[in-house]
């Protein structure tokens, strides 16, 4: 989590692709990934150019 309680969840959708959601502390989603990643990393890499110190949960 960071400091201000967002939290980043890695998932694969319906059609087998990476994608990520950013929650905030309360439960609701304040960002989500355009577009669906076929490698786990690449997901990874984007959810972090998008965040500053914001744990992810696989």
């Amino acid at each position: 989590m960071s400091a201000n309680g967002d939290s980043i969840n890695l998932y694969k959708d319906t059609t087998g692709r990476w994608r990520w959601q950013r929650k905030a502390s309360n439960g609701a989603i304040v960002g989500a990934s355009t577009e669906g990643y076929v490698n786990k990393n690449d997901c990874r890499d984007n959810a972090k150019r998008n965040m500053v110190e914001v744990s992810i949960h696989e």
